[in-house]
Parts: structure tokens; sequence; C-alpha cells
């Protein structure tokens, strides 16, 4: 008769270690799936910057002012806000593997018909249509993770899709102003908008919404999956939304992360303008410089989710894992802030803003691994709630600061990214990544 496979818990009582079994050790297909995801992230943050980064050409070829293009922009994080619970809802209710295939194909015609913008009117109509394609990608990709990141690694596979994100963004400005140098601000958008539709053929290629339905997962690694998530079942249940609607730490978590996002976006929008209007670089050097923070911020990923699941795993407590890290991360990000902005050589100024990313993004794993935490199966849905009223800020910072900036200078936008520092580690010190929103 055949060995049953057993399951032996670890130190904290977990049980999400491999499967004792004399037979071959568990394929690999879930880091296969969590390198695609990474891959997305990616390339979300490729198309998203690109914007920051052509805003002083696309100015001077349509005849559009500051505040005109934070209008434009603000459409985009609008959409993307607004839209965030719609996405959440389809990848629960039809799969990640069919609702990101069709939302990254989405985008990306999107991203690539930027490209045909002839003015303002136009260029906001498409940023609004890219806005509500990409708005699905975080919850959706969240979902996609629910059945295959083990619980003790969700805070790393949270973290490394997030630093793939701020890779795709730090490598994104040297490549944009090299393409757009040399063949005009269009074409980059048509080049990374096909990039994101390769990647959609390649994903609904090779995930699968159940790792018991994949081929190349073998019965130890369904095993493992099983022992650490429970059975999948195949019936879809109805989405909870009074639970997660009516319960106080949602609202919470989306305040916080309203305040992470405000600040995230002035780096992913204004800070190439701040780098050319303000410290007088020139377009080559503004793409090598603007380029520093997201690269920080790929460090804080990897490192605020990796840690964060070492404590877990030595403390077994979840809701200390998971705070001592965001604390850490809001209060190094609201110190370095003014520093960034005070500093008159720009290369030391850089690397304070690296700081301030660095900080900022330590948080980020921690954020999106508290959605699976508390959100289970219905992670996509909760996860929408939170990026959409923490986009709802990034919208927010892409309307008010060329506007703080024409009226008060530039110094307001840094003070009020160390105020809504200071206000997310607050609000993180309510937050219990061991109180799930929906009782199991």
């Amino acid at each position: 008769m055949p060995q049953k496979a057993t399951f032996a818990p670890n130190a904290a009582g977990r049980g999400d270690q491999a499967p004792a079994t004399n037979e071959a050790p568990p394929t690999r297909v879930r880091r296969v799936i969590l390198g695609l995801t990474v891959a997305a992230y990616m390339i979300t943050y490729m198309d998203r910057v690109i914007m920051g980064v052509t805003i002083p050409s696309i100015q001077k070829d349509l005849g559009l002012s500051l505040a005109t293009m934070g209008t434009i922009t603000s459409c985009f994080r609008l959409a993307y806000s607004l839209f965030q619970i719609p996405g959440g809802w389809l990848g629960d209710r039809f799969g990640p593997r069919r609702t990101l295939t069709a939302i990254v194909t989405w985008w990306s015609m999107f991203t690539a018909a930027t490209a045909l913008a002839w003015n303002a009117v136009s260029m906001a109509t498409l940023q609004v249509l890219f806005g509500m394609g990409e708005a699905g990608a975080y919850p959706v990709a969240t979902r996609s993770l629910a059945r295959w990141a083990l619980p003790a690694e969700r805070g790393f596979a949270q973290g490394i899709t997030h630093a793939g994100a701020r890779l795709g963004g730090a490598i994104t400005p040297p490549l944009v102003v090299f393409v757009m140098v040399r063949y005009g601000w269009r074409v980059p958008f048509v080049c990374f908008g096909g990039l994101g539709i390769l990647w959609a053929l390649v994903w609904f290629w090779y995930y699968r919404d159940d790792p018991a339905l994949h081929p190349r997962t073998n019965e130890a690694e369904r095993a493992l999956l099983r022992g650490s998530l429970g059975t999948s079942g195949k019936t879809r249940k109805a989405v909870p939304w009074k639970s997660i609607l009516s319960t106080p730490q949602m609202w919470i978590i989306s305040g916080m992360y309203f305040c992470y996002a405000y600040n995230l976006d002035f780096y992913l929008t204004w800070f190439p303008k701040y780098l050319n209007s303000e410290r007088g670089l020139n377009l080559t050097k503004m793409g090598l410089y603007a380029s520093i923070p997201l690269a920080a911020g790929v460090a804080g990923d990897l490192f605020g989710g990796w840690f964060s699941d070492v404590l877990f795993k030595h403390t077994g407590n979840l809701k200390l894992s998971r705070r001592v890290v965001a604390l850490g991360g809001f209060l190094l990000a609201a110190g370095a802030i003014w520093p960034a902005f005070i500093i008159h050589d720009p290369v030391k100024s850089v690397l304070c803003s690296g700081l301030v990313m660095f900080g900022l993004e330590t948080t980020v794993g921690v954020s999106w691994a508290l959605t699976l935490d508390i959100g289970g199966e219905f992670a996509g849905s909760v996860s929408s709630v939170m990026n959409c009223i923490g986009n709802a800020g990034g919208a927010v910072a892409t309307f008010m600061v060329p506007r703080f900036v024409q009226t008060y200078g530039w110094h307001v936008p840094f003070l009020v990214i160390c105020g809504l520092s200071l206000l997310a580690a607050v609000l993180f010190l309510r937050i219990d990544a061991g109180r799930k929103i929906i009782p199991t």
C-alpha cells in the first residue's frame, strides 16, 4: 500500500514544511508562477513611469502647462483607484488566469495607443482607459498567489513582487530617455505596450487557478500546498462585501495605504520633473537620477518582506512581525524626506530620497501580505479595497503637487510626505494581521 504523506509542523506550529514522503521532492511550479507575477508587477511600473519621464517632452510638443499635466496624470490615478474593486471582484469571480490575461492585454493596448495622443483631451482619455485596465493588476495578482504562496512565505512573496515593480520603475527612466532622444516621446509607449501583450500570452499558457489542475505540479507539491492552504474546492463563493466593508480594520489599512500611495506617486510622477526644473538636470541626468530612489525601493521591498517572514518564523506572532517592519519603514521615510529637500548637492539629495523610498517600500510587502493574512480566499477583493483607497491618495498627489509647487514652491510636497509617513505609522499601530476579516 502506498505510504501516505505526513506533515511535520515547524517550531511555530504552522505546518508549512514539505511533506515527509518517500516520493520525489515537490516540483517548483509555484516558484515559476511567482516569477511571472514579479514580471507582471515590473510591467505595471514600466508603463506608468513612462509618463513621468516624458512629461517635459510632452509639455513642449503639445504645449501643455504643468497644471494641465497634473490633471492628465490624475486622470490615470482616479480611474486606477475607482476600478480597483471591480478588478478585484473579477479576479475572485472568474479566476486570475482569465482575468489577468484580459486586463494586462487591455492596459497594454492603451499604453501603446498613448503614442497617438494629439492634445490634452486625447491624452487624458487614454490615461483613463489605461488606468481602468491596470487597476485590477495588483488585486488579481494577489489573488493569484492565494493558492500558490505558503503562509510563511507571503511576506517575501509580496516583497519580491513589489521589488519587481520598483525595479521596473528604476530601469525605465534611462531606457525611456535612450529611446526618446532618438525617436521621440511616442515610441517608448509602443515598445512597452507590446511587452505587456507578450506577458499576457505567456501567463494564459502557463498559469492555472488551482494547483491540482496544473500539468507540471507533482503530487508532492500539491500536497505541500494543500497542507498549508487547505483544499481548494471548486465552488466559487459569493464575495462577502458586507463583512469586508463593515470591518473597521479594513478602513484603517486603507487609510494607511492612502498615505503610502500619495508619497509613492510623488516619486513616480513628479520627481523627474523636480530634478529637471528645480535641480536643473538635463534629460540624461534626470533619467539616471530619477531611477536611484526606485532602485533603493527594490532593496526596501526585498528587505521588508524577508524580515517580516523571519520575525514570523521565530516568534509565531503575525501581528508583531508585520507591525515592526511597517513602523520602522514609515519612520525612516519621515526622517529622511526633509534632508532630501534641503541638501544642495544633487547626488546627496537623491541618496536621501533613496532612504525615503527604502523606508516606504519596506512597508509594501507587509501591506499586501496583510490582505492575504486577513482576506484568505477573498484576498483579491480585500486588496482591491485597500488599493482603491490607497490610489485615491495617488490621484490626490498627481493633482495637488503641481498646484502646491506653483503656489508655494517645491518644499510643500516634501513636508506633506513627512506628515503622511508619520500618520501611516500611527495607523499601523491599530492593525492586527492575525485577525481575519472573514472568520473561518
